[in-house]
């Protein structure tokens, strides 16, 4: 005697991996979940789950005489508006950043230029987006004009179009489930490399070389060498580091605070956390708070960049990869090489070397300095233990950890780099 079937429930035909659903009793029938866009049913059960729950509210809607929103080609929200009152709708959360909303609404706008921007939103299938994905691709990076968006930059891209058709569900501007980038079976991924680090006497070499950089234009100046020692000294992520307020740094308590801002947020709630001030961040510091260039307002780091000149506004900097490669290069590094997220590797490489009253320092301890809830991604991703292992107090980069590097050709090769960078090179 054959199997009952329940209505709405996926099942698989015997020695089929296809997905089928038993829909009578709604209207319909023994029907193949088939994507939008696709020929074949479907071998995925998430993509069918999804193809099911759209299938479910088409069928209630032909019930009830109402057209599916689906198949309804001329009405219902567009692409821009919809757009549009999803950002403000996020905005309104005050759960992201204004850095977030503006990426937000970038990636938002080229799908507006590839779709349309009056492109009712229950019209856009899965053929569609995987056109856009081709298209993205093909795009010219903003980094550079001999490079094209990455895979990662990509995915963003769907991953924002995709937030977008939740909300649309949410407020029935298309039918559950009815997600074109949720039903994809291959998306773009990020391409995993090891993480770059700098090593003490490559850290030191740096910092020497920021601390004698003379800029060739006044508004590319800036205190790049205490932002560098900074990220260099307390792991703080980029943009953490350059909305730092004055009032977070005490030379009283010795610590380092990162905390939300009016003007930047943080990445997540553990991210608000206190960071020792290791003694050569605090004299550079020092120097930096009680010299002529010295902040006039509340930022630590306030931008230098012409649109803020003349104005009595101060503005964060937004991004210091490019004068941090005229600083590595400077020092004999490759364009790109060093990151403002490789200094964050190197602090914890460096911390986990540390003591703590005499004993290696907990993982737990730095994990909560660089604003993570657990041990796992320093363990797995940035501990890093380097070639020069050496057990100190404190966090440092001095120079003359360079005449402590084991190998004696690596160690020639850095003190002939600090000294072109110092200008005694003959």
């Amino acid at each position: 005697m054959g199997r009952t079937r329940k209505n709405g429930r996926l099942y698989r035909k015997p020695g089929r991996p296809q997905w089928y659903a038993y829909l009578k009793d709604l209207g319909g029938g023994q029907e193949a979940m088939i994507p939008e866009g696709e020929k074949f049913a479907t071998t995925d059960r998430d993509v069918a789950t999804a193809v099911l729950a759209a299938r479910i509210e088409e069928l209630k809607a032909e019930a009830e005489g109402k057209p599916a929103a689906a198949k309804d080609k001329g009405q219902g929200a567009t692409l821009a508006e919809y757009a549009a009152h999803h950002l403000e709708r996020k905005a309104r959360t005050g759960k992201v950043t204004e850095g977030w909303l503006a990426g937000a609404e970038m990636r938002l706008r080229r799908a507006c230029e590839f779709f349309g921007a009056q492109r009712p939103l229950a019209t856009i299938s899965v053929k569609d987006v995987n056109a856009w994905v081709d298209w993205l691709a093909a795009l010219p990076s903003h980094r550079n004009g001999r490079e094209t968006l990455s895979g990662g930059t990509v995915r963003h891209h769907l991953n924002d179009l995709s937030n977008l058709y939740r909300r649309a569900q949410g407020e029935e501007e298309v039918p559950i489930g009815y997600n074109p980038v949720s039903l994809m079976l291959d998306k773009p991924q990020a391409e995993r490399h090891e993480a770059r680090w700098l090593e003490p006497h490559e850290a030191a070499l740096l910092l020497e070389a920021a601390r004698l950089h003379k800029p060739d234009r006044a508004y590319a100046a800036g205190p790049l060498h205490e932002i560098i020692a900074t990220m260099l000294l307390t792991g703080g992520r980029q943009a953490e580091v350059l909305g730092l307020a004055v009032d977070d740094i005490s030379f009283e308590r010795r610590c380092v605070t990162f905390r939300p801002h009016p003007w930047r947020g943080l990445k997540t709630r553990g991210s608000h956390r206190t960071v020792p001030l290791w003694p050569q961040l605090e004299d550079v510091l020092r120097a930096y708070l009680a010299g002529p260039d010295a902040p006039k307002g509340k930022l630590l780091f306030p931008s230098p960049n012409p649109r803020a000149l003349g104005h009595d506004e101060e503005r964060m900097f937004r991004d210091v990869r490019r004068p941090l490669d005229t600083i590595a290069e400077s020092a004999g590094w490759a364009p790109g090489e060093v990151r403002p997220h490789a200094l964050r590797h190197t602090y914890t490489a460096a911390r986990l070397q540390t003591l703590d009253r005499g004993a290696p320092v907990s993982v737990y301890t730095v994990a909560r300095e660089l604003g993570h809830g657990g041990t796992t991604m320093v363990e797995r991703v940035y501990g890093h233990l380097g070639e020069l292992r050496h057990r100190s107090e404190v966090v440092e980069y001095r120079p003359a950890i360079i005449a402590k590097i084991p190998d004696l050709g690596v160690r020639k090769t850095f003190i002939h780099r600090l000294r072109v960078v110092r200008g005694e090179a003959a």
